[in-house]
């Protein structure tokens, strides 16, 4: 166990509980709506995409930390889910998963990967990143990975969700 990993596990902490608090007040039955103030649709991601969004990287790190996930990505969420998949607004609730399977699969990854990286050496986190490209080049180490797949990311996409929640009448979850 290293200090690296604790202190990336808090900030991971941190934004999982910002996701899990995020859920407050949202209607499961309108989370996978596009907000529509006024009657006007906005095109922007709603709570069950950037859950399920969030979920699949559990897998990610998972491989990152060399540990078994704590659940194989349910199949098709790929599809649904990936970086560069356009959010679409589920009017007959027959596209995406319910807003319970995607968070609770969120949740439960995230808080599995926390423990993990928690008690991972720093001579782990200071091996180079093995995901290739610009991840790679922007995120050279799987701790500077890890870091950003626990923080920066969901914490970008959760600001997605608090802006829906205001399209939507909701008021602050904190």
């Amino acid at each position: 166990m290293g200090d690296q990993g604790r202190t990336i596990a808090a900030a991971g902490a941190f934004s999982v509980h910002y996701g899990e608090g995020m859920l407050k007040g949202v209607n499961p039955h309108n989370a996978a709506r596009f907000a529509a103030p006024g009657g006007i649709p906005i095109n922007s991601n709603h709570p069950v995409f950037v859950y399920g969004h969030l979920a699949i990287y559990a897998a990610n790190m998972a491989n990152l930390l060399a540990i078994a996930p704590l659940a194989a990505t349910p199949a098709g969420w790929e599809n649904l889910f990936k970086n560069g998949v356009e959010c679409r607004d589920d009017k007959l609730a027959t596209i995406y998963p319910s807003l319970e399977t995607v968070s609770k699969n969120y949740l439960g990854g995230y808080r599995h990967i926390l423990d993990a990286v928690a008690n991972a050496s720093d001579e782990t986190l200071n091996k180079p990143n093995p995901m290739g490209g610009r991840m790679t080049e922007m995120l050279p180490t799987i701790g500077a990975a890890v870091n950003f797949l626990l923080t920066g990311h969901p914490m970008s996409h959760l600001g997605q969700l608090s802006a829906w929640r205001r399209a939507m009448g909701l008021g602050s979850a904190f």
